[in-house]
């Protein structure tokens, strides 16, 4: 063998010696590559998206981070939606608790492409549903995916993006805008708004729905979603809403050691609206027969917003443990 070559192939097996021994001594929730994807999305109203209207919204580029988890071969994924003030802290923590289960982790952001960073104080500055144009076009972008089992994707999400998470299982919204010819295994909503009816609500994917929910919760109240619940297993669906006493709106936080509660000033809520799906997909106030506004007497502001450490840990076990047995993980 030429010396050269000798030389070069010993650099080739120190390299990849090294690679492999570098990922081998990672802690175990850190992810060995992340790749940055351009997520080719819209920007629309909540009527464009409700009639199927693609070709008068704006096209817009978002972007998703995909961390992929420690293994080898096609690897589960949960995807993560943010939101009204974007991807934080809180989304980091739940991705290293992903990605040291071997699950690798897509974070999408909804809002930097669109000019945006919070829209709590202003809700009228995207549509509810912009978010589930987002998710179902990232969902393009896993099922082509070299390390992702198409199989075995799951849709978690927050708040406002808990609201997508939850109404992104609807049949009919996947048959409208969800183009990448499969579906997601599980939805998880953490804390969404169910305070719209939807037509052909109840018709849901025949995947399981989880939702993690708190009592106290004056930004997105629980009832509404109890009550949206209670219509879905009438229609026997598998859902499940797990409600802690405790708990604030984003209690999760506490997963961070955030343990206090205060209130998110200017902030609005549809907390006291009741949003049905009218004609032609115009969103409408049940109480007063007139379109639904942002500018409505029903919208409040100021609810309240904190982390339960306790309770954190609870819904972090919860999920941890439906994913093993949904993702059959050893």
């Amino acid at each position: 063998m030429p010396t050269a070559f000798r030389v070069a192939a010993t650099l080739i097996a120190l390299t990849v010696s090294t690679v492999l021994a570098s990922a081998q001594s990672l802690p175990r929730d850190a992810a060995p590559r992340t790749e940055i994807f351009p997520i080719p999305s819209l920007t629309l109203s909540d009527q464009q998206f409700l009639s199927g209207d693609a070709a008068a919204a704006k096209p817009v580029t978002v972007a998703g981070e995909f961390r992929v988890a420690q293994g080898t071969g096609k690897l589960p994924v949960v995807v993560l939606m943010h939101g009204s003030s974007g991807v934080g802290a809180t989304t980091e923590a739940w991705v290293h608790a992903f990605n040291a289960m071997g699950i690798s982790t897509f974070v999408i952001d909804g809002f930097t492409g669109r000019g945006l960073t919070v829209v709590g104080p202003n809700q009228a500055l995207l549509g509810r549903l912009n978010l589930i144009v987002d998710i179902y076009r990232s969902l393009d972008i896993l099922a082509k995916h070299p390390r992702v089992d198409p199989d075995r994707i799951v849709l978690m999400g927050f708040s406002r993006g808990g609201q997508a998470a939850l109404y992104a299982s609807l049949e009919r919204f996947n048959k409208l805008w969800n183009k990448s010819g499969i579906q997601f295994a599980a939805y998880i909503p953490f804390y969404p708004d169910c305070s719209t009816t939807y037509v052909g609500d109840s018709d849901v994917a025949a995947r399981p729905i989880r939702i993690f929910h708190g009592t106290p919760d004056d930004y997105n109240p629980v009832k509404s979603c109890k009550a949206f619940v209670e219509r879905l297993k009438t229609a026997g669906r598998d859902v499940v809403l797990t409600e802690y006493p405790d708990s604030a709106h984003g209690f999760d936080s506490g997963l961070l050691g955030v343990n206090t509660v205060a209130v998110s000033t200017g902030a609005q809520t549809a907390r006291n609206c009741h949003i049905r799906e009218g004609d032609g997909g115009v969103l409408m106030n049940d109480d007063t027969k007139a379109p639904f506004t942002y500018k409505d007497s029903c919208i409040e502001l100021n609810p309240h917003v904190g982390g339960n450490p306790v309770t954190a840990e609870e819904s972090r076990k919860a999920v941890v443990d439906f994913l093993q047995a949904l993702f059959k993980l050893g």
